[in-house]
């Protein structure tokens, strides 16, 4: 929401650096956009083991009632259908903890994915700016010729010249934006 509300705020910017690229700005977008979708389905995800959880703490009827947890899954079959007390010494606890964290840290490896893929698409896109730039500034120093002429004309060749190395760096600063910001929100939100 936040997000949403800055780019609100910032549109008319943000707007004309979006239209300097629009293919590889509206990729860095979807990229976004498929990011955020991912990270919000591993936390449902994590809904049927909560609820399993919360059913196992509340001393409520046997667990066969309740959907069987896919993150919790060896907790589950560890703890079968007890209906007393149940303990686990340290050594299993640490053992399951890590089983569970390891599996979270896996759910995580897409994710983390998307947000080094923002960034490397911002990258590209800098660097494909770059070039443009470098190839127009070259074919504008090229066809310069002062020669004979007078300095109007030939500014206002330089001008014109000058249009396609703009557009360049427009292509490689809206990329940047679009991918750093991007992997900026995708990072927050994996944290969270």
């Amino acid at each position: 929401i936040a997000v949403i509300a800055v780019a609100g705020a910032l549109y008319p910017g943000v707007s004309g650096a979006f239209f300097a690229n629009t293919a590889l700005n509206g990729l860095i977008i979807g990229v976004l956009l498929l990011g955020i979708c991912y990270i919000f389905r591993t936390v449902f995800i994590l809904t049927r083991d909560v609820a399993w959880l919360e059913h196992f703490r509340s001393d409520g009827p046997p667990l066969s009632n309740v959907p069987e947890p896919r993150m919790l899954a060896p907790m589950s079959s560890m703890l079968g259908e007890h209906t007393s007390r149940f303990s686990l010494s340290a050594l299993s606890m640490r053992s399951l903890l890590d089983g569970i964290s390891t599996r979270l840290d896996e759910t995580r490896e897409i994710s983390r994915y998307l947000i080094g893929l923002l960034i490397f698409l911002g990258l590209l896109g800098t660097f494909w700016g770059l070039l443009q730039t470098i190839y127009a500034v070259s074919s504008v120093i090229g066809n310069l010729s002062i020669g004979s002429k007078e300095l109007g004309p030939v500014f206002n060749d330089l001008k014109a010249g000058l249009q396609a190395p703009l557009s360049g760096m427009g292509t490689a600063f809206s990329s940047s934006l679009f991918g750093l910001a991007g992997s900026l929100v995708l990072g927050f939100l994996e944290l969270q």
